[in-house]
Formats: structure tokens, C-alpha cells, sequence
């Protein structure tokens, strides 16, 4: 998973240049290997490596900062200008040049990697004459182009006076360089050739990356990149243009950053934003009050994402600019612009970088192309040493496991781990004053977890990364087989959910984390729940000191084996993410490794699993209790419980909390339980890993007819079964090449979403079978096989993949157990009372997951209101909470068998099945899927197509419409229909607008509109991000975007979310830039227009690179057709190619495909597609405003009023008078 998304749900968000302080606790599990292709993906502030922190470099750029400047001026009293930045560069590459080689060193050439099969790009890894290391990869066949650079630098290097500085430095990179000063210029130049960036900071570490499309602007006539100054094309099979152009401007933010004065402000302000929106989110606030709980002295401790007034050292947001001066008044306080420049002269050199580059082009072209974009990186000072595994090793600081001493032992025969508070000794950051504690905190939203923090040694310490025994560990823990610790609990109707993995990582120490989500019943037990967790770790702990060479080097073994498989055959990743993870990585993985990364496993070492599981202890672990009712009488009655602490505000993100220290003797009893439950035990070897890896396609009878010159990415699924019943698609991989499957089954009915009743007890039926499979296919999913069973609104939809020899047991299993748990729950609560805590439990929690949707930001509020306006039919998400509590749900209560009986009628009943088999599965494997799902489910007569469940979308009305729906003399101004909310939240801070134009359906669009939309869209972003984010700093969350609807509705949509400006406002400000897009375009000249399409083109082309994508766009095509009638039912696999050449501005008569001929054609057409129907009288608009709490007066005086909608009754009424659009398929 990626750690450089913000806490929001959309991904659009953050394109762009949407930089972002990472968003914390995204719990990572040790056991498959994620951990070292992407580093932070557990926490993503919260993984950063073992380092020796170098003292502050160059001090004599130190010292040339303090006396040139004050304040950001120069004596003359201008602004300093960016040669002043450039005069410290020059001065460090004097200084340092003594130290530098004339020619690039090569460290690893490609033969010496070590890969999986699938892999098919080349590598190299060099050093620059100025020490920078770099990772290069030469795909040809890559339709991304990407590159990522890794400082091993972050908030843990904040001046103590500029808490936030490493994440304001990473946001002011973008703003413009000296060679590139216009600060919209990198985004605008990435957009232009189909790309986007982004950047996160982490505790010890700043990512950096982008991608663009392999374009040659100007090779084929659709665009030049001479109109715009930039020199086009480039030699035949050498780096694209897109790509080093974008590579020169990216290189700048290491070579000559501007860091503008004028800028400063604003992006003040709008770091301050995201601060502010991080504060009612529970993530934030718990990170920070384990920040906040850590010792002082550490620099783990410190306030990370930063605000206005720790970045301007005492400065007031609220207090504006004076009027009539020239400099900012930073709100009283000073100007962090001489900070900004230390620290980017201390941290940004070559020495503590780490670049990738992935690119089409020969390794030869794009070294070339790197060594003179960042060739003059400054070079890093004599003598420095990277924090990094691979420097430090190289520089005598840590020893290999193999070597003398790797083993060594204290005075006190205690094991000694080389990187353990070795950073920033003598300080700790957790030590016995921190820890043997137990912390009681009130969340936001309505959660119950249980968490246990045990502080452990670096987990890439040399000796610990190559025999891993916390992965044993963490596998242990989390397993969900009968006897488990998992099981037990959840058989008591006690957890949700339990996963173990690293919940902090950092370059001196780490924390363990256990973390469990209790049911309300689990709440009240939480004595027992610790209780049973600590015999479960006496369990684990008796066996690796009692049996040195038993049964846990049986499970390190077959742990390594699941890795050496998954890596054998693990397919190319995303460049982009690949970009990121491996400039990452090259600080701690020797080159040639890199792919290898964490798949490479020593043996079991018991000594060192001994040393490392003697840190597993209550003394040393700090156990966090979170819950909405803590602090009421019934639950202060535990015995676990911090009732006799006074209550406590964290100061950052306000979190509520209380904590004491874990008595001695509970804490004795957790260590050395004198009882261990005898229903624990531990799990039996894992009968699920593969023993055949044959490849179908090498079969001899498939053989003979493979044409060795033919893409078979090109070769669509073949229609294997057409029956009134299932229609089932094949295909058998050529391509990828891996023992692979996946299966992927819908079964459409009528009855799912025919009520608020119906859905809420089907999601309750999918939630009780999810929780009663784990037992059953916990292995197989820890082997490589995995299932999925949802419930959508208009479909059950079933998917099973993995290898493929072990996939039809799966399958089987998976099938058998649906029918099977749906009679037990009919037979009643008293034949199964085990399988009624399961139902309560999945009823409860179905209950929290709904009631905390109405937690969520201001902006998915708007959307979510916006949603149920436009589309129909759709319930209401009151309606499903007074299903399940309330007067109605006291009178008739959901049951366990109403819920069997419900689910029964939606799987097994009339119904209509697709299928996709696609993988290392050949005709009659897929036959024999066929048979199981007709065998299971296709008892009943099909439905007929008119039954098959269909969602449309309305036709909102326009002025006029608005006018004759809500009278003559109503107000509409320039929005017809406003949808007014409030934050449910009382701390919630944020206020937002969702500005909808509505176009037309897809029918009516056809592939001409909707590819004129899709270069609106792509254009628009960018101009939207910088008016109404950077310049006006309305808010940190803003966004412009093609919305797609249910039932082939299409609009476009203006976004923001802010602390410091009202609904009605930000409705303004986004109708004023609506307009002065559209001056901006009338202003571009064609050839930008079709820059712009051939960005999007490039991205509607962009081939599937690995299985997993593959069957993701074939199932889509399949899913697509299942609505419509007989006449639509066949997909149309090459949909994507068809609606791209509408794109193709060629010129070529014949083609047929699109009236668009050329750049001016394309520009006509879309200025006229905007105006028609984004600024026309006829436009179709909407506006969903949510207010905080604050400003609920405002929304007050609305309700009522003609063309507000204050309420869903409010919304029905107006449904009533609208129309459906069109639910043809636009092919």
C-alpha cells in the first residue's frame, strides 16, 4: 500500500503536486514481505530505517546563510534571489570537489540482479561523479515513464523552534526553481505529457516522485512542444522528451530551489490546512498522542506535520497581511525561509539522495540523460556516511551476521542489537519511564480497539533482517486457525478483528504492535481478552526457549519457502510505486538485491529469536485501550482500567486520554500466566503452499498452436459457456507467465437491494460468512491463495485466486461452506448459539460502520448527499440504521434466521451468473468452474433480462426547470438546486463545497463527448489546484473532475474543503473559476489541446503489466454488459482502444472513428462542449454545501427556503419531478 496518500478516500486528490505529511497507522503485516518494497506501508510516517545521524553538514554554509540574510532579505532590503541558494551550492561543490570522481562508476550491471521470472526490465545501478546513487531501469515496452528521489531526511530534523519545517520544505520544492521559476511550470509541464507527482514526508525520510506518458510531442503531428519554448522529439529509441524534460525540472529541486518569499505565506496557510483537517481524524490523534507519550529528549516526540504557528516560531493565522506593506507579517511571528535553506543545504546533497528512473529508453541513454540532469547535485562533505544499511556496513559502522562480533553480548550476557538507540543515543524513546503502561483514550468515531506497543530493536538490523524472527512471530500471532488466540476470541464474540505487525519503525527502535478491534461485549472483557493474548505469547515464547529446533524453525522454514515462491514469480509492479519503494530502498539494499529486498531469508537463528522475543514483555510494552464508553461506570468495574487517572487533553490534536502504570502483579500474571486456556494451541503446518508450478500454456496440446510473434495481451476471453443461466468468459495466459488463477463469479438478483431490510441483512450474511471462513481458508490465503465474498446492491460477487494447483479445493471450500453456514443459521439461535455471537457481532459492527460514515470529512459528506439526488433508486443510510436500532428495530429485530432465509433467496434463488476464468487455466479447468457454480448456485430458473437489477441517474434541472418545480419567483441565482448539510462532528473545523455541472449520459455523449469530457477533466485539474488551493487558499483539499454516476450519468465537479471560508463562498469562488478556465483555454493555442489528448490517450492505452490488471479489465468489460438487454450482452473488449482513437488526431479520413481531424478541430469542439454545458442558461448545476458546527446558524436560515434541500425528505420531493437519463451503452 502507499504511505503518500492523505487521509481522504479520493485518489484524484492528491495529483498534482497535493503534497502531503503521510497519513499514519496503515498497519502492515509482517508475514508477506510488503514491508521492503514499500517502506512505509505500515505507517507511513512511521517506517523509516536505522541510520547514524551525520552532525550538521557544511557549516560553512551555515554560517554564509546567517550572515547574508535576515529575515529572507538582503541588506538592500529585497528579496534574497535564488543565486543565493545557488551561492551556497557553488561553494559546497568547491569545497567538496577534492572528494569527487571525473566519471560515473558503474556498481551493478544487469546480470547481476537478482530476479523474478517475470521479470523483464534491465537494470543498472551507478554513482554519479558527486556520489549520488541511482537506479536505473530500461523497460521498452513501458507505457509509464517514472522517477522517484529518497532524502533520508524528515520531521525527526526539525529545528525545535519550526516543528513541521521537513514538511513545509517538501511543499515549497514545488513552487518553482531558478532555472524553472514559473511555479506551476512542473505540474503543468507533467500534465501536459500525461503525468502526475507527488511527494509524502516520513519521521527520517522524504519521497519524492512522478510519472509521465513515453511522449515525443510533435513526432506525429498532434502537438509541438516548440509552441511552448520546449524542444520536441528526440532520437529514434533514445529517452522520450516527456521524460528528460520532466527529469531537468525535477533534478532543480536539488540543484537551485527558489523557496520564493512571496510564496511563503500562503503555503503557510495551507500546510496549516492540512493540519487542521488531520485533527478530527482518529489516525492523527493517536499517532500523535504515542508521539506525545514518548521521551522528550527523542526526536520521535516531535510534532511532524507542523502548523502556521510552530512553522512561524509563535505566529497567529488569523492575523492577515498589513495593509500597505510589502513583507508578511507571518502572524507575529518570523520567517522560515533562512530554516528552509539550512535545512535544504544540510539534508539536500548528494550523498543523503537516492534516485530511480525507469524509462523506455537503453540503459546507456538513460544514464546519459540522468548524469546531465543531476550531475550537478551538490556532492556531499568530506567524510559523510549515509544513514543508511549499505554505507554504514561499507564504513566498518555495522557488521554483517557472518561476521565477528554480530553476536556479541553485554556485561549482563544480554544480546546486543548493533542499531538499537544508536541514532540518537543517549536519548530514547522509549524507555522504562514510557513503558509498563496502560492508556485509556475516547475516540472520535465511534471505535474499540486494543493495542499492545512492545519496543523491539530496529527490525533491519543486520542480524535480525536476515533471519527475521518477528515475521515468525507476527505469523503466529495473527493466525486465525482453530486454536488460535484469533479464534478464541472471536468465538467468544470478543474481536472483530486481530493482525500483528510493526506499528512504529524508526532508524534506533521499533514498535511491535498487536492490535485488536473488540466487539462491545469484547469492551467489557477486555481483562480476559489481555489475559488470553498474554498465554498466547507464553505459548509461542515456551516453544522457541524450550525447542530450539522444533516446531518454530518448522514454521521459519515454510514461511521462507511462501516467500522464495512469491518472489520466484512475482510480476513487473507499477513504475511509479517501483520508483518510490526502490530509491528507498538502495540506502538499505545492496543494488543488485534490490528486487530481492525482504524475499531474501536467512535460516532460523534460535539465539537471536530468543533475544528478540525476551523484549516481548508487559515492562517493556505500553497497551492502549480506545473506546467511546471509557470513563462510564459499568466499564471502570474492569480491572483493566486507568479510572483512578485524572483525564487528559494532548495539546496537537486535542485527543482525550488517561493512563497509569501496569501494577506489578497484573503485570507479572500477564508474563508468567499460572494457566494457559486449553483451547490454545499452536497451528499445524500449512498444507496450501504449491507443490506443482506448471504453466498450462506449456502443455504440449497448447503448445502447437502458439504463434510466437503474437501479443496475446491483444487476445480477448473467449465466451465458454452461454446458457439462460451463466455465461462464463475464458482465457488462458500467454502473456505473464505465472502458475496463476482467478475465478471471478456475480450473481445478479432483484432481492438484494429490494429494501432497507433486504441489503442490511445481506451485507450482515457477507459479513458472518467472511468471519466464519477464516478458520476454514486462513492458510490458504498466507500460501497465496485468497477469496472474496461482497454483497453489492444489485449483486452477491464472489472472486478466488492464487496458484492455481490449489485454487478448485478453494473454490470448493469456499462454495460448500455458503450453503452450508445459510442452513445452520436456519435451523435457530438455540441448534447454533456460537453462530448467533457471529450474527450479533456482524450486526454490531455493521451498526458502527454506518453510524461512523456520518463521521466523515465535509467533502464526502457533499458527495455522499449529491449521490442520493442524482441517482435512483437508492436508500438512505437513516434507513439502514433504523433497521438495526431504534423503535422500529425493537419492534420487528433483524434474526439470524430472517437473515439465512434473505441471504438464501439472493445466492440461491433466481438469479443471473457471469463468470471470468482467466489465468493458468485452460477449457477444461474452466468447465470444471462452470460445473461447481451450476452444481452450488443455478438450482432455480434464471431471471429474465427486464428482472436484472437496474440503477439510474436523474436529469437535473436547469434554470427554467428549477423555476417551474419551486415557483416563479424562486431564487436560483446561478445554481438551480443547492444541497445544504452539517458536519455531524462537533470538533469538526472544515466547511465544503461539491460544485456538479451535469453533461449527459454516455448514450447521448457517445465517444466523442465522452473523450472531450476526459480532456476537460484532464486540463482542468491543474488550473483548478492552483487558482483556488495555491493562490486563493481556500483549503488544502481541492479538486476539479469527471464524476460518472450509476446508469451512465456524466458530470463534471469542482471541489473544496476549507477551515477559513463558508459554503456560499466557496460556491462563488468555484463558479468564478469555472469562468476563468474557460479564458484560459479561448488562450491556449491548439497544439496545447492536443497535448492534452495525447496524454489522455496515452493513459487510456497503458497496457496491463501484470495478471492481476488483466483480469481487472476483462471483468469490467463483462460487468459493464450485465444490466443491459440481450442486445448489449456482449463486452466489448477493446472499448478502452475504440474510445482512445476518438483521441487520434491523424487526420486520416478513412478511419471513421472521430469528426476530430486536428488541434483546432479539438479546441472548437471542446470550448463548444463547455459552454454549452458549463456556462450556457441550460446548464444543469448543483451544489452541495456542508457546513461545520459552527456555522449551523447559516444553515438554519436556509431550510425551507425554494431550491434548498435541507433534508433527504427534500430531496424525494424534488425527485419526484425529474426525469432518468438514458441507460444505453454509449458502444
Amino acid at each position: 500500500m502507499r504511505t503518500y496518500v492523505n487521509p481522504c478516500s479520493h485518489v484524484f486528490l492528491l495529483v498534482g503536486g497535493a503534497q502531503s505529511f503521510v497519513n499514519p497507522f496503515q498497519h502492515r503485516n509482517v508475514v508477506t514481505g510488503q514491508r521492503a518494497d514499500h517502506k512505509s506501508c505500515s505507517n507511513p510516517s512511521l517506517d523509516a530505517k536505522e541510520r547514524c545521524r551525520s552532525s550538521s553538514t557544511l557549516s560553512v554554509l551555515k554560517d554564509l546563510t546567517d550572515e547574508e540574510t535576515t529575515n529572507g532579505l538582503n541588506d538592500d532590503g529585497s528579496l534574497i534571489a535564488a543565486t543565493t541558494v545557488e551561492d551556497l551550492e557553488s561553494e559546497a561543490l568547491e569545497s567538496s570537489s577534492k572528494s569527487s570522481t571525473s566519471e560515473t562508476v558503474v556498481l551493478a550491471t544487469d546480470d547481476q540482479f537478482v530476479k523474478s521470472l517475470p521479470e523483464k526490465r534491465s537494470y543498472r545501478a551507478i554513482k554519479l561523479p558527486n556520489k549520488l546513487t541511482v537506479l536505473l531501469a530500461s523497460d521498452p515496452t513501458t507505457d509509464v515513464e517514472s522517477a522517484s528521489v529518497h532524502v533520508r531526511a524528515g520531521h525527526f530534523d526539525d529545528p525545535h523552534n519550526r516543528a513541521g519545517l521537513a514538511h513545509f520544505h517538501e511543499h515549497m520544492l514545488f513552487l518553482g526553481t531558478e532555472k524553472y521559476p514559473k511555479e506551476e511550470e512542473y505540474e503543468d509541464y507533467l500534465g501536459r505529457h500525461g503525468g502526475m507527482s507527488n511527494a509524502y514526508t516520513d519521521m527520517e525520510d522524504t519521497n519524492y516522485y512522478f510519472n509521465v506518458s513515453p511522449l515525443d510531442h510533435g513526432k506525429d503531428g498532434s502537438g509541438t512542444d516548440a509552441a511552448n519554448g520546449e524542444e520536441g522529439g528526440n532520437v529514434e529509441g533514445g529517452v522520450s522528451s516527456a521524460l528528460s524534460g520532466a527529469l531537468d525540472r525535477f533534478a532543480q529541486f536539488f540543484i537551485a530551489p527558489l523557496f520564493d518569499q512571496s510564496m511563503l505565506e500562503r503555503e503557510l496557510r495551507a500546510v496549516n490546512s492540512e493540519y487542521l483537517n488531520g485533527r478530527t481524524a482518529d489516525n492523527w490523534r493517536n499517532f500523535q498522542l504515542l508521539k506525545h507519550g514518548a521521551s522528550h529528549d527523542h526526536p520521535f516526540s516531535k510534532f511532524g506535520c507542523g502548523n502556521y504557528n510552530t512553522l512561524t516560531d509563535g505566529g497567529d493565522a488569523s492575523l492577515k497581511e498589513k495593509e500597505g506593506e510589502d513583507s508578511v507579517d507571518f502572524g507575529g511571528g518570523t520567517s522560515p525561509r533562512d530554516d528552509l535553506i539550512e535545512f535544504w543545504t544540510d539534508k539536500y546533497h548528494a550523498g543523503n539522495l537516492r534516485l530511480c528512473v525507469v524509462g523506455r529508453a537503453g540503459l546507456d541513454e538513460l544514464q546519459s540523460t540522468v548524469e546531465e540532469a543531476f550531475g550537478p547535485v551538490r556532492p556531499p562533505p568530506p567524510g559523510f556516511v549515509a544513514n543508511g544499511v549499505v554505507d554504514q556496513i561499507d564504513a566498518g559502522l555495522l557488521k554483517l551476521p557472518e561476521e565477528a562480533g554480530s553476536h556479541a553480548r553485554d556485561e549482563d550476557d544480554n544480546f546486543i542489537f548493533q542499531t538499537e538507540h544508536s541514532t540518537y543515543t543517549p536519548n530514547v524513546a522509549f524507555g522504562p519511564e514510557q513503558l509498563g503502561v496502560l492508556r485509556e483514550v475516547v475516540p472520535l468515531m465511534e471505535s474499540r480497539t486494543l493495542k499492545i506497543f512492545s519496543a523491539v530493536p530496529p527490525l533491519d538490523d543486520p542480524v535480525l533482517r536476515t533471519s527475521r524472527p518477528f515475521r515468525v512471530l507476527s505469523h503466529l500471532v495473527g493466525h486465525e486457525s482453530p486454536g488460535s488466540l484469533h479464534h478464541l476470541l472471536t468465538e467468544e464474540g470478543w474481536i472483530n478483528s486481530l493482525a500483528s505487525g510493526t506499528g512504529i519503525s524508526t532508524s534506533d527502535f521499533c514498535l511491535t504492535n498487536i492490535a485488536i478491534t473488540l466487539t462491545t461485549k469484547g469492551m467489557r472483557e477486555r481483562d480476559q481478552v489481555l489475559a488470553k493474548t498474554w498465554q498466547w505469547f507464553a505459548l509461542i515464547k515456551d516453544a522457541v526457549m524450550n525447542d530450539p529446533h522444533g516446531v518454530i524453525e518448522q514454521y521459519h522454514n515454510e514461511l521462507k519457502t511462501i516467500t522464495e515462491t512469491s518472489f520466484k514469480y512475482r510480476e513487473m509492479g507499477d513504475p511509479t510505486d517501483f520508483c518510490s519503494a526502490a530509491a528507498d530502498k538502495l540506502f538499505d539494499y545492496e543494488p543488485e538485491k534490490i528486487l530481492l529486498g525482504s524475499a531474501e531469508v536467512g535460516d532460523y537463528d534460535v539465539e537471536v529469536a530468543r533475544a528478540f522475543l525476551a523484549r516481548m514483555t508487559p515492562a517493556n510494552s505500553l497497551v492502549v485501550v480506545t473506546g467511546p464508553e471509557l470513563g462510564e461506570e459499568a466499564i471502570e468495574e474492569s480491572d483493566v482500567s486507568a479510572k483512578d487517572a485524572e483525564w487528559q487533553t494532548e495539546e496537537r490534536y486535542g485527543a482525550k486520554y488517561r493512563q497509569i502504570r501496569v501494577p506489578d502483579s497484573l503485570g507479572e500474571e500477564w508474563d508468567h500466566p499460572t494457566e494457559i486456556d486449553p483451547r490454545l494451541r499452536l497451528p499445524g503446518l500449512n498444507e496450501f503452499i504449491p507443490d506443482d508450478l506448471s504453466l498450462r500454456c506449456d502443455d504440449p496440446q497448447h503448445q502447437s498452436d502458439l504463434d510466437p510473434d503474437f501479443d496475446y495481451r491483444k487476445e480477448h476471453p473467449k465466451l465458454l459457456v452461454d446458457t439462460p443461466k451463466l455465461r462464463m468468459w475464458h482465457k488462458m495466459d500467454r502473456t505473464f507467465r505465472v502458475p496463476k488463477t482467478s475465478i471471478r463469479l456475480q450473481l445478479s438478483s432483484p432481492n438484494i437491494y429490494r429494501s432497507p431490510r433486504s441489503i442490511t441483512l445481506n451485507r450482515i450474511f457477507s459479513n458472518v460468512l467472511s468471519d466464519d471462513l477464516n478458520s476454514y481458508v486462513y492458510d490458504a490465503s498466507v500460501a497465496g491463495c485468497n477469496y472474496h465474498v461482497s454483497c453489492t446492491p444489485s449483486a452477491y460477487r464472489l472472486s478466488v485466486g492464487g496458484y492455481s494447483e490449489k485454487l478448485p479445493h478453494l473454490l470448493d471450500v469456499v462454495t460448500s461452506r455458503i450453503a452450508s453456514l445459510i442452513e445452520e443459521m436456519k435451523e435457530g439461535d438455540e441448534a447454533h448459539p456460537a453462530l448467533v455471537d457471529t450474527f450479533q457481532k456482524a450486526k454490531e459492527n455493521l451498526l458502527r460502520q454506518t453510524k461512523n460514515y456520518i463521521f466523515e470529512s465535509p467533502y464526502e459528506t457533499g458527495s455522499y448527499n449529491l449521490r442520493m439526488l442524482l441517482e435512483t433508486p437508492v436508500w438512505h443510510i437513516n434507513d439502514y440504521m433504523s433497521e438495526m436500532e431504534g423503535s422500529g428495530a425493537e419492534e420487528e429485530p433483524l434474526t439470524m434466521k430472517e437473515c439465512a432465509e434473505v441471504a438464501e433467496q439472493s445466492l440461491f434463488g433466481r438469479t443471473k451468473a457471469n463468470s471470468l476464468c482467466i489465468g493458468n487455466i485452460d477449457e477444461k479447468g474452466s468447465q470444471e468452474v462452470a460445473d461447481v457454480i451450476s452444481n452450488h448456485f443455478l438450482k432455480k430458473r434464471p431471471l429474465i433480462d427486464d428482472e436484472i437489477p437496474r440503477f439510474r441517474s436523474l436529469k437535473m434541472p436547469n434554470k427554467e426547470e428549477a423555476k417551474k418545480i419551486f415557483g416563479a419567483a424562486t431564487d436560483v441565482s446561478e445554481v438551480p438546486v443547492v444541497i445544504e448539510g452539517v458536519a455531524h462532528s462537533e470538533s469538526e473545523e472544515n466547511n465544503a463545497v461539491e460544485l456538479l455541472m451535469q453533461t449527459a449520459s454516455s448514450y447521448e455523449l457517445g465517444y466523442e463527448g465522452l473523450a472531450i469530457q476526459e480532456v476537460i477533466g484532464s486540463m482542468a485539474y491543474n488550473s483548478a489546484f492552483n487558482q483556488l488551493r495555491t493562490k486563493e487558499q481556500l483549503g488544502y483539499i481541492v479538486s476539479a473532475f469527471v464524476k460518472k454516476s450509476m446508469g451512465n450519468g456524466n458530470a463534471f465537479c469542482v471541489l473544496v474543503q476549507s477551515s477559513n471560508t463558508l459554503p456560499p463562498a466557496l460556491e462563488e469562488r468555484c463558479l468564478r473559476w469555472v469562468e476563468q478556465f474557460r479564458r484560459e483555454m479561448e488562450d491556449m493555442p491548439p497544439e496545447r489541446f492536443a497535448m492534452e489528448a495525447a496524454a489522455v490517450r496515452a493513459n487510456l492505452l497503458e497496457k496491463d503489466i501484470k495478471l492481476a490488471e488483466e483480469v481487472s479489465s476483462a471483468w469490467g468489460e463483462i460487468l459493464m454488459t450485465v444490466p443491459h438487454s440481450e442486445h448489449f450482452k456482449n463486452p466489448v473488449f477493446d472499448r478502452v482502444e475504440k474510445f482512445a482513437d476518438v483521441l487520434k488526431l491523424d487526420g486520416d479520413e478513412e478511419s471513421g472513428v472521430s469528426s476530430i481531424k486536428s488541434a483546432e478541430d479539438l479546441k472548437e469542439r471542446v470550448l463548444e462542449f463547455y459552454d454549452r454545458y458549463f456556462l450556457s442558461p441550460e446548464r444543469r448545476a448543483v451544489s452541495s454545501r456542508v457546513y461545520n458546527r459552527k456555522a449551523k446558524d447559516l444553515y438554519d436560515e436556509n431550510v425551507g427556503k425554494p431550491g434548498v434541500i435541507s433534508s433527504y425528505g427534500d430531496a424525494r420531493k424534488l425527485k419526484q419531478h425529474l426525469a432518468s437519463l438514458p441507460t444505453a451503452p454509449y458502444w
